[in-house]
């Protein structure tokens, strides 16, 4: 199997595993990148091939078009991961990386006939669940900047830099957009379990919001709730990629290296 360049783009390996029997999307946050996701490949490898979803407009891809529906990502996301599907496939995303995992679970699902495994949903509230709220995405830069900073998921360094701020802003803002602007369609389901991932104190879910993501799915919906806000994952890490690693084997039971 052989990745075209426009794979490339979208799909990032740090760990390529020609052994393991499952692959896991992972698919970063608002304003985030794949190497974000670095450490959740480097744990799971070789067990489990991850394959870090790169967004358009940010970092060596920031000379392209930011894409701030979830749906255009969504469907970026699928056609870039055609060449992947020779093994079975989780999903996991966090904060906007949840949403759109959800729904490149949905295209998996209806487009080729295989859900995903299971879904890994981290950091976000339930799609049916839409607040009225100050779209982040109409601010000026500087309330952008007040809502990073607010959930503590940016190195405050990178936010007061002025040379660096016009190459990331655009990007922020497209994915505030999309994730703002998303609204499910509610006769769909995906067919495959899911596992909500929620920070006790975070502001954009509330942990009854996360238990809600049991409407969007035919099969089982587990919440488990961790001590922190939304970037609960940066002081968790090692146990959110655990119960992942667990849960993926518990899916793929014949797999050896398990």
């Amino acid at each position: 199997m052989t990745a075209t360049l426009e794979n490339d783009l979208w799909v990032r390996r740090f760990h390529p595993s020609p052994t393991s029997v499952i692959r896991l999307v992972a698919l970063p946050h608002a304003g985030g990148s794949a190497s974000y996701l670095f450490p959740v490949s480097r744990a799971l490898s070789p067990t489990v091939e991850v394959l870090a979803i790169q967004y358009p407009g940010r970092q060596d891809r920031r000379h392209e078009p930011v894409l701030d529906s979830v749906a255009d990502l969504a469907d970026g996301v699928f056609e870039a991961l055609r060449p992947w599907l020779d093994r079975p496939v989780a999903l996991f995303g966090h904060s906007m990386g949840a949403v759109l995992a959800y729904e490149v679970g949905l295209r998996l699902q209806t487009r080729t006939g295989q859900p995903p495994v299971r879904l890994f949903a981290s950091g976000r509230r339930a799609p049916s669940r839409v607040r009225d709220e100050r779209y982040v995405h109409t601010r000026d830069d500087a309330g952008v900047l007040r809502e990073l900073a607010r959930l503590s998921g940016s190195d405050p360094r990178v936010l007061g830099d002025p040379e660096l701020l016009p190459m990331i802003l655009p990007a922020v803002r497209g994915d505030y957009k999309a994730v703002e602007t998303y609204r499910t369609d509610p006769d769909q389901r995906l067919d495959a379990p899911i596992t909500v991932l929620t920070g006790d104190a975070d502001p954009m879910t509330t942990v009854d919001e996360a238990h809600d993501w049991a409407r969007h799915t035919t099969a089982e919906c587990d919440v488990r709730v961790y001590p922190g806000g939304h970037f609960y994952l940066n002081d968790h890490a090692a146990d959110v990629i655990k119960l992942i690693g667990a849960e993926l084997r518990r899916a793929v039971p014949g797999d050896p290296a398990a």
